[in-house]
């Protein structure tokens, strides 16, 4: 392979879970753009429509399913259902998490209830929608790519009742060097992308407060709040071949913010 053909995912299949999500969506156009056929997993039937359609408009092969990620068995239907309708399955995204801004908590005081929403959100449907497309890969015998959405706060604490999402990202940031070493055998790479805050819907409440704002753009050097397309550079690299000999890693995508810490 040589240019940009090693980028080129023609002929390979990937499952996005969260794909009806500002960040799953945009990931899952990247995937179609550079070959792939796609397959979108969301809760909600609104977001995967809107998903499909913009997908099926760009001329992508997709398939939109509708399940809970935190439900293992449902994670293996779904899997084989992706499976049945493309016949292989090559890239793993996990695109579900985030929340923490709705429940902020005082670290000696934080809930168990929130504590678990948190867990099962951002750590258990990672879990569980990779180890069923795993599985899948294994059985294949060809190989593949898993790549998870971790955050700058996996590695970053910040003074604002963080804590069950530090703990889950965190765990990402571990599992992906875990899963990295046991799947290595498998021909299976297992990274992570790790951004600070991305415009989407699910922080507009942090990101329409123009103090916290100001704030945080001020940390951040390149002095600006990061997007879901600069994220699709990371991802295309992660999931082709371009990647064949990187695994275990967590790339930060940050606009420099952690350079300064």
């Amino acid at each position: 392979m040589s240019g940009l053909s090693i980028f080129d995912l023609s002929g390979r299949a990937a499952v996005v879970w969260g794909g009806g999500g500002a960040i799953g969506s945009a990931i899952a156009a990247t995937l179609g753009r550079a070959g792939a056929s796609v397959t979108i997993i969301d809760q909600d039937p609104d977001r995967i429509a809107a998903a499909e359609a913009k997908l099926r408009d760009a001329g992508v092969d997709c398939l939109g399913l509708s399940g809970d990620a935190t439900d293992r068995p449902e994670c293996d239907r779904l899997v084989a259902q992706a499976m049945g309708r493309f016949g292989r399955l090559d890239i793993c995204f996990n695109a579900i998490g985030g929340g923490a801004g709705k429940v902020l908590h005082p670290a000696e005081d934080y809930p168990v209830e929130d504590w678990d929403w948190i867990l099962d959100l951002n750590l258990r449907s990672t879990l569980y929608g990779t180890q069923a497309a795993v599985k899948a890969m294994i059985n294949a015998g060809h190989g593949g790519r898993v790549l998870s959405m971790s955050s700058v706060r996996g590695q970053l604490g910040i003074n604002a009742g963080y804590s069950a999402y530090v703990a889950a990202k965190g765990a990402i940031n571990s599992l992906t060097r875990q899963w990295a070493t046991e799947w290595a055998k498998h021909n299976i790479t297992v990274n992570a992308i790790a951004p600070t805050f991305v415009d989407t819907p699910q922080v507009a409440m942090l990101l329409d407060d123009p103090v916290f704002k100001a704030n945080l753009v001020a940390r951040v050097p390149l002095g600006r709040v990061g997007s879901p397309d600069d994220l699709a550079g990371a991802v295309l690299f992660f999931c082709s071949d371009a990647s064949a000999f990187v695994t275990g890693q967590v790339l930060t995508i940050d606009g420099g913010l952690t350079a300064t810490q």
